[in-house]
C-alpha cells in the first residue's frame, strides 16, 4: 500500500471511531499529505468534528473541506429564529462582548461581525453559533483590535510556551509585527502544534497568527 492510500484508510479508519460523526456519509481522499473530505453531514458541528479528527492523524499537512451540510428536513429552521436564538446565546455567554457583535443570516448561513479586543472572544462567538441547530455555516468577520505592544505580545506568547507541559517552549521561533505573530520551529505532533497556536492567539492585541509550524515526520 502506497503512502496515500496509506494515509487515506487511517483518515477512515478516524472518521469511524469518531462519536459525533458518521462516516458512512464522507469520502476521503490523499495525496502528497492533503486530505479531502467529500460528501455531507447532518450538521456544521458535525462537519468540524469531522475536519479536527482528520487533523488529528499522523501525516495529514493539510485538510480540504468539501463537505455539504445537509439539514434533515424537521430540523430546517427559518433565518429569522436562527437569528434570534444567535443573539440570544451571544448574549448568555459572559466570554462574549454581545454589544459588540454584529449577526447576519441568509439560508442558514451566519455571519458574525463587529470589533472585540481579545481573539478568544471572537472563537467564543463562533463556538456559540455552531452549537445552533439548522446552521449550515459561520462566517466569522469578526476583527480584533490590537490592545498592547508588539514586545508585550511576544512576551506572553514565550511565557504562555514555557508555562505549557505539552510544548518543548525552546525550538519554537516567535516573531511579532504588531499584532501579527509567525510560528516558527518543529514541533512533536498535531496536539503540540496546536497547544502553540492558541498560546499565540490568547495573546492580547494579536490579529493574524501565521503558523509555519512542521510537525516532525511528515
Amino acid at each position: 500500500m502506497n503512502d496515500d492510500l496509506l494515509l487515506q484508510q487511517r483518515v477512515l479508519d478516524e472518521l469511524e471511531f469518531e462519536p459525533s460523526v458518521a462516516a458512512a456519509h464522507i469520502g476521503v481522499s490523499a495525496r502528497a499529505g492533503v486530505v479531502t473530505l467529500t460528501g455531507h453531514v447532518g450538521s456544521y458541528t458535525e462537519k468540524y468534528a469531522a475536519e479536527r479528527a482528520a487533523r488529528r492523524v499522523r501525516g495529514v499537512k493539510a485538510v480540504a473541506m468539501e463537505l455539504e451540510v445537509r439539514l434533515p428536513e424537521d430540523r430546517k429552521v427559518a433565518d429569522d429564529e436562527i437569528a434570534e436564538r444567535a443573539v440570544r446565546i451571544l448574549n448568555w455567554d459572559v466570554a462574549v462582548p454581545a454589544d459588540k457583535i454584529t449577526v447576519r443570516v441568509e439560508h442558514g448561513m451566519v455571519t458574525l461581525g463587529g470589533e472585540v479586543a481579545w481573539q478568544f472572544q471572537r472563537n467564543a462567538a463562533e463556538q456559540d453559533i455552531r452549537k445552533l441547530s439548522g446552521v449550515r455555516a459561520v462566517i466569522n468577520n469578526i476583527t480584533v483590535a490590537p490592545q498592547v505592544q508588539a514586545e508585550d505580545v511576544h512576551a506572553k506568547i514565550r511565557a504562555a510556551l514555557e508555562r505549557s507541559a505539552e510544548v518543548e517552549a525552546n525550538g519554537i521561533g516567535v516573531s511579532v509585527t504588531g499584532g501579527k505573530v509567525t510560528l516558527t520551529g518543529t514541533v512533536g505532533d498535531w496536539t503540540e502544534r496546536e497547544e502553540i497556536v492558541r498560546a499565540a492567539w490568547a495573546a492580547p492585541g494579536v490579529t493574524e497568527v501565521y503558523d509555519e509550524l512542521v510537525v516532525a515526520g511528515t
